[in-house]
């Protein structure tokens, strides 16, 4: 790639960047009241910076020109700028694919269709490992590798599936994994049994699904561990999570893309197969023993 087209990319993936990714890639750098103001735009996303500066300065018990200076540092002269691009995104977090408008064209042959879709799922993964925050990750990671709590993973309408993808290889490393069934029904009896011994792995992606919003404040309440996987605009259950990993959902066609959002499961396996080691490597190598004399049979 050219000097040009590198720019280039870089350019369109700056463009990409939420509010919340632009602060990620800032809090190193943030000063105490920053730092401490960075937490409560993230925690209150978007509620806390849609109101004044006095108010959200008041959340985070700072001062109103900590405040200024905090937009200053995402990039915006105003105030109101700063307000403007959060109006954007509260409207992207309410997208569907009846409004959203994709790449594809009605006369799109079936290679430019193809290419046009490995382009923005490439992107949404580039951008996604670029935003990705590594404490969060290194939590999440140590959390997962905890044989000592029980994992569930839970997911939604079309997450469920990245859900279940990423218990299925949880199971072959480490025991007490399972995938929460998808009905409210059993929501209750599931909750009641949560305590502090748990960590609850939720997905949820725009157009956020309630019963994923209130089973994530149940198990707060319980006191299990929230990781919460989802898009850049961070689903309710946020407001609840102890470790959030964002990934990118948009498409080339008028559907998100879970693409990025299974790298960055993947990312989660593969740190968690690295980190158990020997343990892991004994736990497959009894399954696979296990798996082959079924076969025989």
């Amino acid at each position: 790639m050219s000097q040009s087209g590198q720019f280039e990319q870089s350019e369109n993936q700056s463009a990409r960047l939420t509010l919340a990714d632009r602060i990620r890639q800032i809090q190193g750098s943030l000063s105490p009241a920053e730092h401490k103001l960075s937490r409560v735009f993230l925690a209150n996303y978007p509620t806390a910076g849609l109101e004044s500066t006095v108010e959200f300065a008041k959340k985070g018990n700072v001062s109103a020109p900590t405040v200024l200076r905090f937009v200053s540092r995402l990039g915006f002269n105003k105030y109101r700028d700063f307000q403007d691009a959060l109006r954007e995104e509260v409207q992207a977090r309410r997208a569907s694919p009846l409004t959203l408008q994709g790449k594809i064209r009605a006369d799109s042959d079936a290679p430019e269709l193809a290419r046009s879709v490995a382009e923005t799922a490439v992107e949404g993964i580039e951008s996604t490992v670029t935003s990705l925050p590594e404490h969060e990750f290194d939590r999440a990671v140590a959390l997962l590798c905890n044989t000592s709590l029980q994992i569930t993973s839970i997911g939604g309408r079309f997450s469920h599936l990245l859900a279940t993808y990423l218990d299925l290889h949880l199971r072959l490393m480490r025991p007490n994994t399972l995938v929460h069934a998808q009905h409210p029904n059993n929501d209750s009896t599931f909750i009641a049994d949560l305590s502090k011994r748990d960590v609850c792995v939720f997905f949820d992606f725009r157009r956020y699904q309630k019963d994923t919003v209130d089973l994530a404040k149940a198990a707060r309440v319980r006191g299990a561990k929230i990781i919460l996987i989802t898009d850049p605009w961070l689903s309710p259950v946020s407001f609840n999570a102890d470790v959030v990993l964002p990934a990118r959902v948009e498409s080339a066609g008028s559907f998100d893309s879970i693409v990025p959002a299974t790298v960055l499961v993947e990312a989660l396996i593969a740190a968690v197969h690295v980190k158990l080691g020997p343990a892991a490597e004994d736990r497959m190598r009894t399954l696979e023993a296990g798996y082959g004399t079924v076969l025989a049979d």
